[in-house]
Order: structure tokens, then C-alpha cells, then sequence
């Protein structure tokens, strides 16, 4: 369709309109408050927003919780599948006990697994609490990463810096996923969030 079929009126609006478009597809999100990147980089690797929104506790906004991915995808078996590094991220909506974090991903995990996934993580699992419970107390605006890198493990990184060592296994990583993903999901509607379907 040539642009002199418009008005100049109609190609002006509808100039301005594509311009706002691709200015929005550059701009991060902001949710609560928190700006939310749409792209971050793991390993070398570069990520990008798969999606984002509030963990609430009762009627409490706890955290905003974000998904980062090599590939956009809207299904939790195509998440756990997908190859390459990936980061979920989590920044702190009020001040949080250390212990009510480590508890919040000890219990995330015990609604998520069967009986034979809990033996084969288990020290896995203790590791990560231990980590958490190292960090201590989080204040509101601390952002926590769960970072996967293939071939090291989940790296735990608090507000830039990364705690304890790394936690080997792929598995561990989906595991983890399934605390905002699984069937029993801390937040459903922050899974269909994280998703992309907002």
C-alpha cells in the first residue's frame, strides 16, 4: 500500500504510531514500581523477557518475579526443554527474612517433586537453602538471580554478586523452575505471567 493513498493527516498519525511501537519494543517494563529489563545476559549467553509479574502472599505484594530465556516460550515443558542459560529473577517488593526466603524455596520444592526427585536433589536442595540462609535478611529493591549456566550448574547472585558456588545438574534447574512453573506454583497467576500471558 504506497503512502499516497493517505491523507497527510493519516500518514502522520500513522507514522507516529509505528514510531511509539518501536520505541515501546526497546523500553524495559515496569511493574510495581520495578523496572524489568527485557533482555539479560547469563554465561555469555543473551536472554530475553520471557515474562514478568507480582508474587502475592494472601493480599501482600512480595516480589516481582521475572523469566529470562534464550527463546520466548509459553508452555513449562518447552521451558524446562529449552537448551542454553536462563535466569529467574526475583526483586523485593518489602523487607523479607533470610529464613522466609529459604523456607519459601524448601517448600516450593517439596510441593513439586515426587518422592524419587526429592532423594536425588535433597543435598542439592539443602545446598541452596544454606546459601539463601548465608545471604540473610533481604531489603525491599534487593534482587535475587537464580541463574542457570549449561555445563556449571545454578549460580545464586544477590544484588550483583554471586553467593556460594555454583549447583550442578540441569535437573536441579528445572526442579527449581517448578516452584513458579509446576502444578503446584507459588503464584499461579505470577506462572501465567512468567509465561507471557500476563
Amino acid at each position: 500500500m504506497r503512502l499516497g493513498m493517505f491523507s497527510a493527516k493519516q500518514a502522520a498519525t500513522l507514522a507516529a504510531v509505528l514510531l511509539m511501537g518501536a520505541a515501546s519494543l526497546g523500553r524495559a517494563a515496569e511493574i510495581a514500581g520495578v523496572k524489568v529489563e527485557d533482555k539479560a545476559s547469563v554465561a555469555g549467553q543473551e536472554l530475553v523477557l520471557n515474562g514478568a509479574g507480582i508474587r502475592t502472599r494472601v493480599i501482600v505484594d512480595v516480589y516481582v518475579g521475572a523469566l529470562y530465556l534464550t527463546a520466548k516460550k509459553a508452555a513449562p515443558n518447552d521451558v524446562y526443554g529449552l537448551p542454553g542459560a536462563k535466569r529467574v529473577q526475583m526483586t523485593l517488593l518489602r523487607d523479607i527474612s533470610g529464613k522466609t526466603i529459604s523456607d519459601a524455596f524448601a517448600e516450593g520444592i517439596q510441593n513439586n517433586t515426587n518422592d524419587a526427585e526429592k532423594q536425588a536433589i535433597k543435598a542439592r536442595a539443602d545446598e541452596l537453602v544454606a546459601i539463601v540462609s548465608a545471604v540473610g535478611d533481604g531489603k525491599k529493591g534487593d534482587v535475587i538471580h537464580l541463574d542457570f549456566a549449561p555445563g556449571t550448574g545454578t549460580q545464586v547472585v544477590f544484588n550483583g554478586k554471586p553467593r556460594g558456588k555454583p549447583i550442578a545438574g540441569d535437573d536441579f534447574y528445572r526442579v527449581l523452575l517448578r516452584i513458579w512453573l509446576g502444578d503446584s506454583p507459588v503464584d499461579s497467576r505470577l506462572k501465567r505471567a512468567m509465561l507471557g500471558g500476563g
